[in-house]
């Protein structure tokens, strides 16, 4: 089959690293270059994590999405994936960090609740007051997402794909296969993956009230000496609280310590501009207090906005209309499960996987790990 895929960040990528190993050929557009630091995708690094809250059918799809990414690795010939470990902590609101240890025993994955004392020894530089509930899991780690995106382009090309960066897509005609490029150009295949990112609605009508962009800003910090080291060691953080929480990435294989905020702010376009604001980065370092102890030694290097597309609900979109595959709403937790969507989408427009359970598959609806294996299995194969 002939695939075109608009959108070259994770899930347009991974689709066609899975289509090409079936056989089959791809064009892949993308309005700017690989990687496009302007998507969803474009940061140094992205998490994968086991603990879910509430959200239990994508903690027991992250089996599946480590042996999708083992496919990645291989084609590649490196592992661009660091284990970390996840800690989790948890003040005010505990139904998040109690109902993800919950799903940590039914996987098979260990955990440990840990107290004041064992916390501190974890990870030396958080503030421990305030903490409710602080749970290690044995399980998770970072992603090298700008590195994962630069290498499967440069794979693709070599496997024979062709990739047109900086083409810009105006239109596709869903029944035909066809897209449209804003000179005209109008290229026909079998099938076409619409992996636009907080683009989509440009190319699909519709999807206003289902998929919002949302601006979102992460912050990349030095931090003081007396702590960097333990940053090295330190799993990633989830400190959960009422109004949303923050997360933190710790710095391996050279990267940045990145903190942000686990919410949306569910405004803004993805075409505005993406400078990242004193004051707005001098807030999210706030938000750090009560977590960071010291926090007044820690110094911002660099803040960046990126954007992401956000289903009300936080469920994913997988969906089939005619010849065309639309995967969107990824939320912002998307990137994780970017090798696995790409292996789903493929299926599905190739014909190896029905459209419907896939798209309840994609949105975490799936509980039993049995079906998921079922589901799975024949893509992952």
């Amino acid at each position: 089959m002939r695939i075109n895929i608009v959108g070259a960040g994770i899930m347009g990528l991974s689709t066609a690293f899975a289509l090409i190993e079936a056989g089959h050929r791809v064009t892949i557009f993308e309005q700017g270059p690989i990687p496009n630091l302007l998507a969803s995708s474009g940061d140094t690094h992205r998490l994968i994590r086991h603990p879910y809250g509430a959200m239990g059918g994508y903690a027991r799809l992250i089996n599946p999405a480590y042996a999708a990414w083992d496919r990645i690795w291989d084609g590649l010939g490196q592992c661009l994936y660091e284990p970390t470990g996840t800690l989790v902590l948890a003040r005010e609101v505990l139904s998040w960090a109690e109902q993800s240890l919950t799903d940590m025993e039914q996987l098979g994955i260990q955990s440990q609740v840990l107290n004041a004392a064992q916390l501190h020894e974890r990870a030396p530089m958080l503030d421990a007051s305030g903490v409710e509930l602080a749970a290690w899991i044995d399980s998770g780690g970072v992603l090298l997402a700008e590195q994962i995106v630069t290498a499967l382009g440069t794979h693709l090309l070599m496997r024979g794909a062709t990739i047109r960066t900086h083409t810009a897509v105006a239109s596709i005609e869903a029944e035909r296969g066809a897209v449209i490029l804003e000179d005209g150009e109008r290229i026909r295949a079998d099938g076409v993956i619409v992996a636009a990112g907080p683009w989509v609605h440009r190319l699909r009508t519709g999807l206003k009230k289902r998929i919002r962009p949302s601006r979102q800003l992460v912050a990349y910090l030095q931090a003081p000496e007396s702590y960097a080291e333990a940053w090295k060691r330190t799993p990633m953080v989830l400190d959960i609280h009422k109004d949303g929480g923050i997360y933190v990435v710790p710095p391996v294989r050279g990267t940045g310590l990145k903190i942000g905020e686990h919410r949306f702010s569910l405004r803004g376009h993805p075409d505005d501009d993406r400078t990242a604001g004193e004051d707005e980065c001098s807030a999210l370092l706030e938000s750090c207090r009560g977590r960071f102890l010291d926090l007044d030694d820690y110094r911002i290097e660099r803040g960046k906005v990126c954007f992401y597309s956000v289903e009300p609900d936080e469920q994913f979109v997988l969906e089939r209309t005619d010849k065309t595959v639309l995967m969107t709403g990824f939320s912002g937790h998307g990137f994780k499960f970017g090798a696995l969507m790409g292996r789903l989408a493929a299926a599905v427009i190739t014909g190896r996987a029905d459209a419907d359970d896939i798209a309840e598959l994609a949105a975490g609806h799936v509980m039993d790990p049995a079906r998921i294996d079922a589901l799975t299995t024949p893509c992952l194969a």
